[in-house]
């Protein structure tokens, strides 16, 4: 009976530890920033979901919304005279451990002198390295 049990706390134990394990694949980037700043590159300057999703943590990656969010990004740059996006470094708001708040205005400027803005606040988080999470 003492073995079952040990068997049984032990099996639970390895299976919490392989639940809760870091599941990223890859290396996440090396600052809050610089995964926050690798993301609006491969969305609004590359805009390549596919890309975008190397720089997402696997809780929040989910591949079609990504596709959606770049879909909706050319769709809107579409239908102005040769937009670009830029942006400058974000700047991290606060950072506890392994979560950090990342703020950042994405401008894009056209052509003809149009100006649009847009303020993002980005949840990163570190695992193995630093990943988007959350984007608002």
């Amino acid at each position: 009976m003492l073995a079952g049990a040990l068997l049984l706390c032990g099996g639970g134990g390895t299976a919490a530890f392989l639940a809760l394990r870091n599941t990223e694949d890859g290396e996440g980037a090396k600052e809050p920033a610089v995964a926050v700043d690798n993301f609006l590159t491969a969305v609004y300057r590359d805009q390549d979901a596919k890309k975008a999703a190397d720089h997402v943590c696997s809780d929040a990656r989910d591949q079609e919304k990504l596709d959606a969010k770049v879909a909706e990004v050319r769709r809107y740059a579409a239908g102005y005279a040769n937009p670009r996006f830029r942006w400058a470094s974000p700047k991290v708001d606060n950072q506890t451990g392994d979560r950090a708040t990342v703020t950042i205005k994405v401008t894009m400027t056209t052509a003809d002198e149009k100006v649009a803005e847009q303020a993002l606040r980005f949840t990163v988080v570190r695992k193995t390295g630093w990943w988007v999470c959350e984007v608002a």
